[in-house]
């Protein structure tokens, strides 16, 4: 595809990682900031963004959903491994999907099961194949199981209750905890989870999202005024929950 490079690549050799603890088209119809901030970090405009539905058994509504979001903006596709009858794999080998993936220029994760996620795709080579697309700058997005899966662990409803996953993807050294503001009994799950040996990481409310280049955090954006993000981590034996500042997208709009 042919096209003008985006106004905020990445350095060459490294990627975005948007992790969003809530929000994007399926949490915000109506809200785009946070997907309008996504496909600002491509390399390409328009971008082609591949939406990866694992973590809800690739739910057909969820496609829908995508596609009603991001058709009319960018150049959309899917990347799907349950298959039926209504919803063929795509692409249909998994012996195709690194070439399939070095085509995209944004891979947008959604929510759902972050523990099956994450089996599925070592099952099929994606978590080798999604860290070498990130090395090569491509943007690595998602929503709640779309952003804890970019860590290396956090807090997660997967296992039914609020549990601990310890085999994130580690593209980023630190754990994660999405929906804090949302989902009653996150924040004191992520603070027991981080006194009991979890590594120091990020928490995210409902329309926050870490914007990480490479490693590094970059930034905390927002599509809400009062959504934020904090740093989690043991401090002289206690856990210290300390806010990391937010930018809020709305304001370039005023």
């Amino acid at each position: 595809m042919n096209g003008r490079v985006g106004t905020h690549a990445a350095p060459s050799g490294q990627g975005h990682i948007v992790a969003m603890g809530g929000g994007g088209f399926s949490m915000e119809p109506d809200n785009p900031l946070l997907d309008d901030f996504v496909l600002s970090l491509s390399r390409r405009q328009p971008a082609r963004v591949c939406f990866v539905p694992t973590a809800s058994a690739d739910s057909y509504s969820y496609l829908v959903k995508f596609y009603r979001a991001f058709s009319a903006r960018a150049v959309a596709t899917d990347l799907t491994l349950f298959e039926s009858s209504s919803l063929p794999r795509r692409p249909a080998l998994t012996s195709d999907l690194a070439g399939y993936v070095a085509e995209q220029d944004v891979i947008y994760v959604g929510g759902g099961n972050t523990a099956n996620l994450l089996a599925v795709w070592r099952a099929h080579g994606l978590d080798r194949i999604f860290r070498e697309a990130w090395t090569r700058g491509t943007v690595m997005a998602g929503v709640s199981a779309g952003m804890l899966c970019w860590l290396s662990g956090g807090v997660t409803d997967s296992f039914g209750g609020m549990g601990v996953l310890r085999d994130g993807l580690g593209l980023v050294e630190a754990s994660g905890c999405p929906h804090y503001d949302g989902e009653v009994g996150r924040r004191p799950a992520f603070h027991q989870a981080v006194r009991d040996g979890l590594p120091a990481g990020y928490a995210a409310d409902d329309g926050a999202a870490l914007h990480f280049v490479g490693t590094a955090l970059a930034e905390v954006v927002s599509s809400r005024p009062a959504a934020r993000a904090y740093r989690v981590a043991i401090e002289g034996g206690v856990v210290v929950e300390s806010v990391v500042p937010t930018r809020y997208l709305g304001d370039a709009m005023r």
